[in-house]
C-alpha cells in the first residue's frame, strides 16, 4: 500500500492499487484499480473495492470499516465488496440507478444501503458528500471531503478529461452535464483522486472539458 495521499487533522487519505479483469458487454480488459480509504488509526471507510478482498482487508488493518462506498457497479470497482462486507460487517452503499449493473455482478448478494446525492457520511470527524454524477453510469457517484479539500470520482472524471461513454447504460452528454455542474463548480485546488490512474486537480479538468466541448465531436 502507498503512503498517505493526503492528511487534514486527525483523518487521513490512503491509496490502494489492486489489478484485475474489467467486463462488460462482452468484451474484458485488463485494468488496475484505484481503491482508497479515508479515515484514522480507528476507523476508515473504503471506496471502490476492486478485485482483491485480502489486500484491502489488510490495509485496513484492526481498524473498524464503517463503509464500503461504491462510486458506480462495473464489475471491477466492486467485484471484492461482497467478501469484504462479510469479513468486517460494514454495509455497502450504492446509488439505486446502478443496481442494474450490480446484478450484472453479484446477482444474489444486493448491496445493503442507498446513496442519494447530498447524502453524508461521516468517519474520523470528515463528511463525505455524495455528489450523482450519471453518465459514465447511471448511477456514478463522486464523493465530496471539503476537509480533505479532495473529491473521489471513479470513472466520472479523469486526469485529462471525462471518463468513457461508449459501453451499455452510458452517455456522453449526460456525463459532460455532470462533470459541469457538479464538479467542476468546486474550487479548483480540489484534488481529483480517480477510479484509474494519476490524480488531477478540478482546475485542471476545467480546461480539459473546455478544450474537449471546443473540438470536433
Amino acid at each position: 500500500m502507498n503512503s498517505p495521499h493526503q492528511a487534514g487533522g486527525s483523518a487521513r487519505i490512503e491509496h490502494l492499487t489492486t489489478s484485475g479483469v474489467f467486463e462488460l458487454d462482452g468484451g474484458s480488459w485488463e485494468v488496475e484499480n484505484n481503491v482508497w480509504l479515508v479515515g484514522d488509526d480507528r476507523e476508515v471507510v473504503v471506496i471502490d473495492a476492486a478485485h482483491d478482498a485480502e489486500a484491502v482487508l489488510a490495509a485496513i488493518g484492526d481498524r473498524t470499516l464503517r463503509a464500503i462506498l461504491c462510486t458506480h457497479a462495473h464489475n471491477d470497482h466492486i467485484n471484492a465488496a461482497p467478501a469484504l462486507a462479510a469479513a468486517t460487517g460494514a454495509p455497502v452503499h450504492l446509488h439505486p440507478a446502478d443496481e442494474v449493473l450490480w446484478k450484472l455482478t453479484h446477482p444474489t448478494h444486493p448491496p445493503g444501503r442507498h446513496l442519494a446525492h447530498g447524502d453524508e457520511i461521516t468517519v474520523a470527524g470528515v463528511r463525505l458528500t455524495v455528489i450523482h454524477t450519471p453518465g459514465h453510469a447511471p448511477g456514478a457517484v463522486c464523493f465530496y471531503v471539503p476537509e480533505l479539500g479532495t473529491v473521489f470520482t471513479g470513472d466520472t472524471l479523469f486526469n485529462g478529461g471525462p471518463g468513457a461513454t461508449g459501453r451499455s447504460y452510458s452517455d456522453f452528454d449526460t456525463l459532460v452535464t455532470s462533470i459541469r455542474d457538479r464538479l467542476l463548480t468546486l474550487p479548483d485546488r480540489t484534488a481529483v483522486l480517480t477510479g484509474h490512474g494519476d490524480s488531477t486537480l478540478i482546475g485542471a479538468e476545467a480546461k480539459s472539458i473546455d478544450d474537449l466541448l471546443a473540438g470536433p465531436r
